[in-house]
């Protein structure tokens, strides 16, 4: 089978396509994405060299070039993770994330109906829990949850989910859609909470917290997240939404105190000295409460469950970048966007 996979440099993508090439020589993957500031050739390296591994750098939003790249690779499933996805830099610039969010799925969509017709292929939508809005002290999001986003960025999504469910219902395309919760793990850009975090821990830097953290998030490894999705593209029910989450509820506050114990732990550095690096900052506009995953309809239906909890999952989470220092300082440094201009600048 030839499966695209949008984005497949970025954070999730890349650690879905590290996981599944290996693991099934016998589909070819091809990788399209725009290489924007947050995607890293370089977190594929592992894969670069194998047979049933392509790539091609393409912007979603360029109709013109969504058409060729499907007239060129006939992909018989899509599973689409390319987005702008940091909420602080919705609120900045908006603009972005409705060409790419919004744009971007609608041609891959009418590129699908084009080559599909009616009833073939499948498009599996990768999307989040922010576009159901804001919970209180209690509660979970469930697949029929009303949407109500508070940002430009979950209100993109929001339009692109709404979009693909369009597209099934109008056109019968067939299509499944994943609702996730917050993902954490090995090749996460650092203007995320925890990778931020631990990057700046290392170098003493000040550990900045909205508000006063007592936002909550629910947590989910990336690593059963790409699971997950793999088990509703072959065993999900054509048309149906599934909620993925970590069952891991915590406040923004002790997510940063267990990383401060944990990097104590793991680098013999006081743990004491970590937290009076803590510095709390202005709330960002529009700030969710709480997110809660509901996910037992994925347990129920597809038998999937995560299998890290927060306190392995973070273990593991320190450990990669400890461990790949050469990786955090090509991010850091830009060192890995020159080596993209330089190779794919003309693409």
């Amino acid at each position: 089978m030839k499966i695209l996979v949008t984005g497949g440099a970025g954070f999730i993508g890349a650690n879905f396509l590290n996981l599944l090439v290996p693991r099934h020589p016998e589909h070819t993957f091809v990788n399209a994405d725009k290489l924007t500031y947050a995607a890293n050739l370089a977190s594929l390296a592992g894969i670069a060299s194998a047979p049933n591994y392509r790539f091609t750098r393409v912007d979603i939003a360029d109709a013109a070039a969504v058409d060729a790249l499907f007239d060129e690779h006939q992909p018989e499933l899509v599973v689409h993770f390319a987005a702008e996805s940091h909420v602080d830099r919705s609120i900045a610039g908006p603009r972005e994330f409705v060409r790419t969010n919004i744009e971007g799925t609608f041609n891959l969509l009418e590129s699908a109906r084009r080559i599909w017709g009616s009833g073939n292929g499948l498009f599996h939508h990768v999307s989040t829990d922010e576009v159901y809005g804001s919970l209180g002290d209690t509660g979970l999001f469930t697949e029929t949850t009303r949407y109500d986003p508070s940002s430009p960025y979950s209100a993109s999504k929001a339009a692109s989910d709404h979009l693909v469910r369009a597209y099934h219902r109008t056109f019968k395309l067939p299509v499944k859609l994943t609702n996730c919760s917050n993902n954490y793990g090995p090749l996460q850009f650092p203007e995320k909470l925890i990778p931020l975090m631990i990057m700046n821990a290392l170098d003493g830097k000040p550990l900045p917290v909205y508000g006063q953290g007592t936002n909550v998030r629910d947590w989910l490894y990336v690593i059963d997240h790409c699971e997950a999705i793999w088990t509703v593209v072959n065993r999900g029910a054509v048309g149906e939404t599934y909620n993925i989450g970590g069952n891991n509820e915590v406040k923004n506050i002790d997510v940063v105190h267990t990383l401060c114990a944990v990097l104590a732990e793991q680098t013999g550095r006081s743990e004491e000295s970590l937290r009076g690096l803590i510095t709390y900052v202005k709330d960002r506009p529009g700030h969710d409460l709480r997110y809660a995953i509901d996910a037992s309809k994925l347990r129920r239906e597809l038998g999937w469950g995560p299998t890290e909890t927060f306190d392995t999952g973070l273990r593991k989470t320190v450990r990669w970048y400890l461990e790949h220092q050469s990786w955090v300082a090509d991010v850091r440094t830009g060192e890995y966007r020159k080596w993209i201009e330089q190779n794919y600048g003309n693409r």
